[in-house]
């Protein structure tokens, strides 16, 4: 029930109350309505009885009415207008797995063609499946700036035709090149025209020798031959203009319209390389020169493929390059030098459009637009377009193509793992085969002046998408068979509609019996809601002793007596009704996704929802799509901050609702019937895990339902430990104990040989120290004495 749109309640609500009460107002009868196709405008549980004289001796008096009312009232089931929307499927081929050899009978998009009938203020849902195909055609068209800071990169280029063609060759088998030049607008200032000679040769003052000034060039079409593109390429010479921008965005939009000369294909990948070290002229700076004329997005290469309106239109405007881009199915991919980096990049920005404005950032102003930093003699061009064409098939976003003003789609998309994400119609970090899904809900604000359009979904850069024909339930069958001037309204006073007189110009009454020259002021009583009121409450006049409400400025008056209107409801921020409903008599009816007085509360919980899948945390209550935090210390958009509180699985894993549950458990010896199976999946529960007396480890989650009841499910038997082997325990003790006993072994035998080493050492040193002869005896002393004559001094 939560997930029923606003206006599926209502209904709902509508019935039970009419079941209850037959002759109760209702939002069918309180408008006061008195023609079918107003009637069927008014809600889309409204219905209409065209039958004649419908009412009479009956219990209903409104022909504009639920459908049981006016069952019970007497209306027959083939005079009931009651139109009901519906979604019928008329093409639904299944998505393709790979390319064929020339991708012609290749399906990315399912289904691929639908019917649907609509009534005001009602909506439907469908889905849309869309899947990356491997192997798929690609046309690759290099559009070169050729001005003279870029002559390396031309010198560079030459070279890399071959393995450009070999890496896109690892993607898809089935590749077609080209190549297109780009200079400026061959108009002064724009151009060097002096000296005379500059004209042919513009770098003659730099003693260099150029091709003449132009501002496009087509030189190859989309071609299998590597060899004709290596060929061309090492034809071309630079140029060179007098200002620093180029006219880039003139050859973009040629290279994308004049799909003829390009060679396109319908069924293929379209790769517009944009190579450039300058910064690009927009809309307007034609105006320098002269040039005035807006640019008309139309193909205009004359028989040598060269642009002819150059001095005639006007750089194209980055909406028109979006547009024709869109259109055309072409991806953009701008591969630029660090320089003017900034001024291609995409950017995250909270205002996309006031933001770009103030930095020029082209790829947040032309969808689909990726961009790479190119190195000063264009070296790396090839990673750049494996890796720009790597994310490109990596995304898909779906964009709407001549969805009427009157009819608002909503998307909701099913990207990887199966996780919805609402309120996006994009998904990325997909691989080749992924297959994922939108949900669309298209809903219908009003009636257009047609009764049906055909309208296109389809995912951005791809030739496949949905054909949506849409049939506007507006009008009631009854309308057909008409009469004018009918004799059942006073003799021709009117035309007989759908079972009521529509009266004409100066007629009143349900017959248009009342002339309004006929006025009496004894009719007025009739037109006073009660006494001291003023006649038709001050908003209309009494004619024939019924209200005709004045036309007002603001909006419609309505009702017996005027009572009734569609501007006198609350306001929020200066919009009626917040801008997300309809002011009816007083009241506002808001759209689905809002509520509230003046519908300024939005039903959306996903705001609410925080990283652990719980609104606010488990911390506060989601109100209006905004998280008021109702536990002390928390805060934070989902109330994920609190340095205060416990996480949820400590709140919710102690005794006794776990403790209860774990004890049966053991009661029935943990048998497995005992275990609930994980598949209990709410977006609000909680993974936890708690463990017990036992050390068992019982993994649950937890989830509070709408009434706030807690509820605690087990998602996987416990995990206990368990117990010791016996024999692994003996072994390993006498193990222990034996290697013990070693080490003590081994530790006492290294003592006793250090003790042995050291005495060794201490003899080996005290023989050492013995210096005697051990020939001589060192207690004999000889007999002779010899002395020295200290005063002898003969020779």
């Amino acid at each position: 029930m939560g997930s029923l749109p606003l206006y599926r309640l209502l209904t709902l609500l509508f019935l039970l109350s009419a079941a209850s009460d037959v002759h109760g107002s209702n939002i069918c009868t309180s408008q006061g309505v008195t023609a079918c196709q107003q009637c069927l405008a008014v809600h889309p549980s409204c219905a209409w009885c065209s039958q004649e004289e419908f009412g009479k001796g009956g219990s209903s008096t409104s022909r504009c009415d639920l459908k049981e009312n006016l069952l019970k009232g007497g209306c027959s089931q083939a005079a009931l207008e009651f139109p009901t929307s519906s979604v019928t499927t008329q093409r639904d081929d299944p998505l393709s797995n790979k390319a064929s050899g020339t991708g012609g009978d290749v399906t990315q998009i399912k289904p691929q063609k639908l019917h649907m009938v609509l009534r005001p203020g009602d909506a439907q849902r469908f889905t849309v499946s869309v899947r990356q195909v491997a192997d798929y055609p690609v046309d690759l068209y290099y559009l070169m700036d050729l001005s003279f800071s870029m002559k390396d990169d031309l010198a560079r280029l030459v070279t890399l035709g071959n393995d450009l063609a070999k890496a896109m060759g690892r993607t898809t088998s089935n590749l077609r090149m080209g190549f297109g030049a780009f200079v400026d607008k061959t108009a002064s200032p724009f151009m060097v025209t002096y000296p005379p000679e500059s004209v042919v040769n513009p770098c003659d003052t730099i003693s260099e020798v150029c091709q003449a000034q132009f501002g496009f060039k087509h030189v190859l079409s989309l071609t299998e031959t590597v060899a004709r593109f290596t060929e061309e390429v090492e034809k071309q010479q630079v140029s060179r203009n007098r200002d620093a921008p180029e006219g880039g965005f003139d050859a973009v939009l040629q290279a994308v319209v004049c799909k003829e000369r390009i060679g396109w294909r319908p069924d293929a990948s379209h790769l517009l390389v944009f190579t450039t070290d300058a910064k690009t002229h927009i809309a307007l700076d034609g105006r320098i020169a002269g040039i005035v004329q807006p640019n008309d997005g139309l193909c205009h290469l004359d028989s040598d493929n060269v642009y002819n309106k150059t001095t005639v239109l006007d750089y194209p405007s980055l909406g028109l390059i979006n547009e024709k881009i869109s259109d055309n199915n072409i991806n953009l991919i701008f591969a630029v030098t660090k320089y003017v980096e900034p001024l291609y990049k995409e950017t995250n920005l909270t205002d996309c459009f006031s933001a770009a404005l103030l930095s020029q950032e082209y790829s947040n102003l032309i969808a689909g637009t990726t961009v790479g930093t190119l190195s000063d003699d264009s070296g790396n061009v090839i990673q750049l377009i494996e890796q720009a064409y790597a994310k490109i098939r990596s995304e898909v976003e779906l964009e709407q193509v001549d969805v009427p003003e009157e009819l608002d789609l909503s998307f909701n998309a099913t990207c990887l793992n199966g996780e919805v994400i609402k309120g996006l119609k994009s998904c990325s970090g997909l691989k080749i085969g992924d297959t994922v899904s939108f949900s669309v809900e298209a809903q219908l604000r009003g009636c257009p002046k047609e009764k049906s359009r055909t309208f296109s979904i389809k995912p951005r850069g791809f030739k496949d998408s949905l054909d949506i024909t849409v049939e506007f339930a507006c009008g009631c069958n009854c309308e057909a068979s008409a009469v004018v001037d009918s004799p059942l309204c006073s003799d021709g006073n009117g035309t007989r509609e759908c079972g009521v007189c529509q009266c004409h110009q100066g007629r009143l009454g349900p017959h248009c019996e009342c002339s309004v020259e006929d006025y009496s002021p004894s009719d007025d009583a009739n037109c006073i809601p009660k006494p001291g009121s003023p006649i038709c409450n001050g908003r209309g006049d009494c004619l024939c002793g019924q209200c005709s409400c004045h036309a007002s400025e603001f909006g419609q008056v309505w009702g017996k007596y005027c009572e009734c209107d569609d501007f006198n409801c609350l306001r929020f921020k200066g919009a009626l009704c917040s801008g997300h409903g309809k002011c009816s008599c007083g009241i506002c009816q808001c759209d689905a996704g809002w509520k509230g007085e003046n519908c300024n509360c939005s039903t959306r919980i996903d705001t609410c929802t925080s990283s652990i899948g719980l609104l606010c945390t488990g911390r506060g209550n989601c109100e209006c799509g905004v998280c008021q935090c109702t536990q002390p210390g928390a805060y934070g958009e989902t109330c994920e901050k609190c340095p205060t509180c416990p996480d949820s699985c400590t709140i919710k894993k102690t005794p006794p609702t776990l403790q209860q549950l774990l004890n049966r458990l053991k009661l029935d010896s943990l048998s497995s019937h005992d275990f609930l199976p994980s598949v209990f999946h709410d977006t609000n529960a909680v993974n936890c895990s708690y463990k017990d007396v036992d050390d068992c480890v019982v993994h649950f989650q937890y989830y509070e339902d709408d009434s706030g009841k807690s509820i605690l499910f087990v998602v996987k038997e416990p995990e206990c430990p368990e117990g010791p082997d016996i024999l692994v325990v003996l072994l390993a003790v006498a193990g222990a104990i034996l290697l013990l006993g070693l080490a003590g072994l081994l530790i006492w035998k290294l003592l006793v040989t250090i003790h042995d080493r050291r005495e060794f050492a201490k003899f080996e040193e005290e023989r050492a120290k013995a210096k005697w002869d051990t020939a001589n005896n060192p207690l004999y002393k000889q007999a002779t004495s010899t002395f020295k004559n200290v005063a002898y001094r003969g020779n």
